[in-house]
């Protein structure tokens, strides 16, 4: 699986940006998807997931509320709507896709197999 992911910009805080994540090479139906972040100086963090049962509910607390993953396997591809950008937002954000990952693993980079190039979300105060 090769992933794409696309959509980052410089935006003003309260601003709202869509992440996408294609996916191709083969579907990505039955996988479990995931957006992590990476800021400038700090380890990589889970930002949400989608189980690969489709449950698009695996958010961290410090973006629920905010941001929403979704995924639509006809297109292949992996979304994530950020709303009420902040400037602690600010990252280079990765999708990720794997198809053997269990549920309690989805927040953990390593068990990923599959990642996208990045995307950079710079949110200007």
């Amino acid at each position: 699986v090769q992933l794409q992911a696309s959509g980052g910009g410089l935006v003003q805080a309260g601003g709202s940006l869509r992440l996408s994540c294609a996916a191709s090479g083969r579907t990505i139906r039955g996988y479990a998807v995931a957006w992590f972040r990476q800021a400038p100086g700090k380890e990589r963090e889970f930002v949400a997931a989608c189980s690969r049962s489709n449950t698009c509910t695996y958010v961290a607390d410090s973006v629920k509320g905010r941001f929403t993953i979704s995924r639509d396997n006809a297109k292949n591809t992996v979304y994530l709507q950020i709303n009420s950008l902040k400037p602690e937002d600010t990252a280079v954000y990765y999708c990720a896709a794997d198809n053997s990952i269990i549920l309690s693993s989805l927040r953990d980079s390593v068990q990923y197999d599959y990642w996208g190039q990045g995307t950079l979300v710079t949110v200007s105060s």
